[in-house]
């Protein structure tokens, strides 16, 4: 890898990658996806058995474990022989995989472990379990990703906050005018410009040029110059800057500078988070009048009026102090006063709920972080190639059988004499640090699980291989590959460590950052970033398209992206950016209408890096299975309001409440709170006919369903599809 420029087109290059010409971007909220003409998917959905059809409701998931999904679903077998349908539920282990768009997953290779029929008899329960035990072994359900996050919130889950992440708050600086963080990843580096008599800063992702080794150093967006004795100033704008420097340059396009002066840069070598007011900060009174908010900023900053404590929302993370100058102190999501439960999901700043343990955004977050990004992976296909720096050099990680590879900008570990590697989320294997490498059909997961937080790679210890065929290795990813993690309700950014750079012979390899980003957490797009700030139209920043920075191509990067590690901040909006949070100037009104009217795409509305490898020398096919499958179609005309307990009894809601199976017909009405009368067999016991199901269990998965329901319906309406009631009027959970 060549850290010079070789010449005026690669100079060009560069300095519209490293700062962007276009510094000046316009901002928006994310648009969402148009989803008027979408076949959505239905519940109940219906396969085809050998004598007749099997109507299957909304799977109730009890357990997510990589992408296998366990649990149970309500059913009713139509027979060819019988008037009246026979109502049971099956309890099963699935797999999951993309379904045929990004928007679905499909549940297939079903292992039915237990059928029950709560008013059949002994023989027709032998008949009708065979007749469903051979349907499902083929059968293919898909499922919203969205639908499936939310019915989790009923399920048996892992929710683990991160060990050993760090929390210590970085270097808070404050300005009451437009300014700019230049951020150095430690002190200053330079390196020559190939054919000139200049040098430019190597761990900046801005563009900071010096005339020889002791010359004044220069700064430029495309609109604005800057100058200074050295890089780490004081920066003063210049009207004269060298002609011969801006000759390398490429040509500012024609338009005029967004701001009718240039913004301050603010200099850091250090962890660092900037906070601009346009003015004076100006308080605005939230909800009850406990809480304040500064509404001329980009930065979530709260003050509680009873204590006068303020508060920062920065990746992810609340610090709070009585002064601007601090100190600081990090404070638990679940541990804010309760006046921030209060605050109105509809307001300005409803979008930090999800920053807020307890609150229902927080929830469908951290639900949706529950489901793998997932991919087949065509082995012949893909491909990998690393460069280091000089001979391969690795380094042990302290406390692990782990070794990994410091001197190249991939992410390679050394594993009891054999080397794996990860790119896009996949994994590779290889016998030599250089390869030849191979997609990994397995991997030592138990020793790459022992990689701690404190270690630049931790990351691919949320990188998984699910299974294998000899044409495909299936693999999946959740949000801790994109350093995001749930802690203590919330999900927050990055892990809270420094970790140091490598530094070789003209090789530079940012590691990933927690600070100095401006990240913050976008309830619609997942993280966003920027080092910029808004006045609402415009931004003034790092135009992040594609391209390389200064010479150099950090960790996983994918259009371009300084210090990022294997990855930059989960999910990248180009060009209309929304500023690193979500209730920035730009987009305050989207947020507020979208949080009023709980109108949230899930989690697959966003990129994941298998959309990006897909279309790279690799072949992500998301719709591949191991065999052909019999995909279940929309079972017309009937109600999505069928569900099974625990205990494989089997109730359906109505507007009145729970209705149950008596005599093989619906039965009496049972009020749809509380979980009075419960009848729970012991331990291995089948129920029998006329047992009460567990309605506390059936409230809290139809909950679970409705949660999916509104998720679904904000994508633009769900069809009625011949049910027996319009969906204004079905009760909760009746779709």
């Amino acid at each position: 890898m060549d850290t010079t420029w070789p010449g005026v087109r690669a100079i060009r290059a560069v300095a519209v990658a490293a700062f962007g010409v276009a510094a000046f971007v316009r901002v928006g909220a994310a648009q969402e996806p148009d989803a008027s003409q979408e076949q959505l998917v239905e519940w109940p959905q219906e396969i085809t058995a050998t004598e007749g059809t099997i109507v299957v409701y909304q799977p109730q998931p009890e357990r997510l474990t990589g992408n296998v999904l366990s649990g149970r679903a309500a059913m009713a077998l139509e027979l060819d022989d019988r008037e009246d349908p026979v109502f049971g539920a099956f309890f099963f282990d699935a797999r999951l995989s993309n379904g045929s768009d990004e928007q679905r997953l499909l549940v297939r290779d079903f292992d039915v472990t237990r059928v029950s029929w709560p008013d059949a008899t002994d023989e027709g329960r032998r008949r009708f379990t065979e007749i469903v035990e051979e349907a499902l072994t083929t059968a293919g359900l898909e499922i919203y990703r969205d639908r499936l996050a939310a019915s989790l919130a009923a399920a048996d889950l892992e929710q683990e906050s991160l060990d050993l992440i760090r929390n210590e708050p970085p270097v808070i600086v404050f300005r009451e005018r437009l300014a700019v963080l230049l951020m150095y990843d430690g002190e200053p580096r330079f390196s020559p410009i190939e054919n000139s008599d200049y040098q430019r800063v190597l761990n900046t992702p801005f563009l900071v040029v010096r005339r020889g080794d002791d010359g004044p150093c220069y700064l430029t967006d495309g609109n604005w110059w800057y100058q200074a004795e050295g890089p780490l100033g004081p920066w003063s704008h210049t009207t004269s800057p060298p002609a011969d420097l801006v000759a390398m340059l490429p040509d500012a396009e024609e338009e005029a500078p967004a701001f009718p002066s240039p913004p301050e840069i603010v200099v850091a070598t250090e962890p660092t988070e900037l906070i601009v007011s346009d003015g004076d900060p100006a308080w605005q009174v939230l909800s009850d009048g406990d809480l304040m908010y500064v509404e001329n900023t980009e930065t979530p900053w709260l003050r509680q009026v009873s204590t006068n404590r303020m508060y920062l929302l920065l990746s992810g993370r609340w610090f709070r102090s009585t002064s601007e100058d601090g100190p600081w102190e990090f404070v638990r999501a679940d541990q804010l006063p309760a006046a921030f439960d209060d605050i109105p999901p509809g307001s300005e700043i409803g979008g930090i709920r999800t920053s807020i343990a307890g609150t229902e955004e927080a929830n469908d977050a951290l639900l949706d972080a529950q489901v793998p990004e997932m991919a087949a992976i065509d082995r012949n296909n893909a491909s990998l190639s690393v460069e280091y720096d000089g001979e391969p050099r690795f380094e042990a990680i302290p406390d692990t059988e782990v070794s990994y590879a410091v001197n190249t900008g991939a992410q390679v570990l050394e594993i009891d004499g054999r080397y794996y590697a990860v790119d896009e989320g996949v994994w590779f294997t290889s016998t030599s640090p250089t390869g030849p490498w191979a997609v990994a059909d397995e991997v030592p997961e138990d020793k790459i699980a022992e990689i701690p937080p404190s270690s630049p790679v931790y990351n691919v210890t949320h990188v998984h291989v699910y299974e294998s065929t000899p044409e495909v290795v299936y693999v999946g990813y959740t949000p801790g590959y994109m350093w995001s993690f749930p802690y203590y309700g919330v999900p927050i950014y990055g892990t809270g460590w420094y970790y140091p750079p490598y530094w070789g012979g003209g090789y530079y390899y940012p590691r990933p950052p927690t600070w100095g980003f401006h990240i913050g957490y976008n309830p619609w797009t997942g993280w966003n970033f920027g080092l910029s700030w808004s006045n609402g139209f415009f931004t003034f920043g790092i135009s992040f398209g594609g391209g390389w920075y200064g010479g150099y191509r950090p960790w996983g990067c994918c259009g371009g992206w300084y210090g990022g590690g294997y990855r930059g901040p989960v999910f990248i909006n180009n060009g209309d950016i929304n500023i690193g949070n979500n209730v920035g100037l730009g987009n305050r009104d989207q947020v507020r209408d979208r949080m009023q009217d709980r109108g949230r795409p899930g989690a697959s509305d966003r990129a994941s890096v298998y959309d990006r490898a897909a279309n790279r020398d690799r072949n992500a096919s998301p719709s591949v299975t191991p065999r052909d499958l019999q995909r279940a179609r929309p079972a017309t005309g009937r109600a999505n309001d069928t569900f099974a307990d625990r205990n494989g009894n089997v109730a359906r809601r109505t507007n009145d409440g729970w209705q149950t199976r008596e005599n093989g017909r619906w039965g009496a009405t049972q009020p749809a709170t509380g979980d009075r009368g419960v009848t729970r067999p012991s331990a291995g016991q089948r129920p029998t006919t006329g047992a009460r199901p567990d309605f506390g269990d059936l409230n809290r998965h139809q909950a679970a369903r409705q949660s999916g329901n509104r998720r679904a319906a904000s994508r633009g309406g769900i069809r009625r599809g011949g049910g027996r009631r319009p969906i204004d009027d079905a009760p909760d959970g009746g779709l």
